[in-house]
C-alpha cells in the first residue's frame, strides 16, 4: 500500500480563528460588509496521475462547471459548482454562491432539513443579498440602462457534497463590448472578494497567507460572441515538475459570522479533496 499523502494546512486553525476576529473588527470599523477569506491545504509529495485524479474527483464530485485544464506541468482539476459569466445572445447573467450547508446522504430526512436550514438561515441570506447587490453593480458597468434584475434570490441547490444558495442576476449587455471587455470590468467576480470591492481586496493582500492564483478565477469558453465562464473553486492544482499540490476553500466572513463554525465550512467544502488524496484513509 502507498503511504498516505501528508496534508498540510498554510495556517493552523487557531490563525484561521484569530484572523476572522481581525476581519469582524475590520466589518465593526465600516471597512467593508463582507470579505471572502481563504486559506490553502497543500503536499510537496504529490505524484498522481491528473486525469485519473479528475476523473476520482468527477465520479465522487459531479458539478456543473467542472473542468480539467493543463498547460505544460501545471494541472487544473476543477469541480466547480458555481457560474461567474455567461452571455447567450442579447442575455448576460450571472450566478454568484453565498450560503452553504452539509448534505446527509444517509438519511433523506436530516438532508432535507439541512437544505431547509440553509434556505431560513438569515446569516447565509444576509451575506447572499450583499453579494447579489455587488454582481448588480458589476454589470450594470456592461449592460444596458435599467436591464439589470435578479430573476432568483436565494435559490437553493443541491450537490453530492453540499446545498448551496444560488442568485441568479441578468441583464442586456452593451452591443458594442466585446466580450473580453465584459469580463475586465467586472472581474474579480463578487461571491470571492466582497464589498466594498477595492477595500476587500486589499484585506485580502494583507490577511490570506498564500497566493490565489488561478483559485478565485474564471475558465470558460468563448465559440462565437456568446461565451460562459465558471468560478475556480471546489479545485486542485497540481505542478508535476515539483511535486507541488494544493487546493483553497474560502467562506463569506460577516460581522456575525462565527470563526469556528467557517472554518468547518472549508472544511466542509474540501472533503471531496481528502477523499480522492488518500482513498483507503478514513476522512
Amino acid at each position: 500500500m502507498a503511504a498516505p499523502v501528508i496534508i498540510q494546512n498554510r495556517i493552523s486553525r487557531e490563525e484561521y480563528v484569530q484572523v476572522v476576529e481581525k476581519l469582524r473588527q475590520h466589518i465593526l470599523r465600516g471597512d467593508c460588509y463582507e470579505i471572502n477569506y481563504c486559506q490553502e491545504f497543500f503536499t510537496e509529495s504529490a505524484d498522481p496521475d491528473p486525469l485519473d485524479l479528475y476523473r476520482a474527483l468527477a465520479a465522487i464530485s459531479p458539478s456543473p462547471f467542472s473542468a480539467f485544464y493543463s498547460v505544460d506541468d501545471h494541472f487544473l482539476l476543477c469541480s466547480s459548482p458555481e457560474r461567474y459569466l455567461k452571455r447567450t445572445g442579447d442575455s448576460i447573467l450571472s450566478q454568484p454562491i453565498k450560503g452553504t450547508a452539509a448534505r446527509d446522504l444517509g438519511s433523506a430526512v436530516n438532508d432535507d432539513l439541512l437544505r431547509i436550514g440553509l434556505a431560513t438561515s438569515e446569516k447565509d441570506k444576509a451575506e447572499n443579498v450583499m453579494v447579489v447587490d455587488l454582481v448588480r453593480n458589476d454589470l450594470s458597468k456592461i449592460c444596458e440602462t435599467d436591464t439589470v434584475f435578479v430573476s432568483e434570490l436565494f435559490g437553493i441547490y443541491s450537490f453530492p457534497q453540499v446545498h448551496q444558495m444560488i442568485s441568479t442576476i441578468v441583464g442586456k449587455p452593451r452591443p458594442e463590448l466585446y466580450w473580453t471587455d465584459m469580463i475586465s470590468q467586472t472581474f474579480p467576480m463578487g461571491s470571492m472578494t466582497g464589498a466594498p470591492k477595492k477595500r476587500v481586496l486589499e484585506l485580502v493582500e494583507k490577511y490570506e497567507k498564500s497566493k490565489r492564483g488561478l483559485f478565485s478565477g474564471a475558465l470558460g469558453y468563448e465559440p462565437n460572441r456568446d461565451f460562459d465562464f465558471n468560478v475556480v473553486i471546489r479545485s486542485l492544482f497540481y505542478n508535476r515538475s515539483n511535486h507541488y499540490m494544493a487546493y483553497f476553500a474560502g467562506s463569506g466572513i460577516t460581522f456575525n459570522s462565527d470563526p469556528e463554525m467557517e472554518y468547518e465550512e472549508c472544511v466542509l467544502k474540501v472533503a471531496a479533496f481528502t477523499k480522492i488524496i488518500n482513498p483507503s484513509r478514513e476522512t
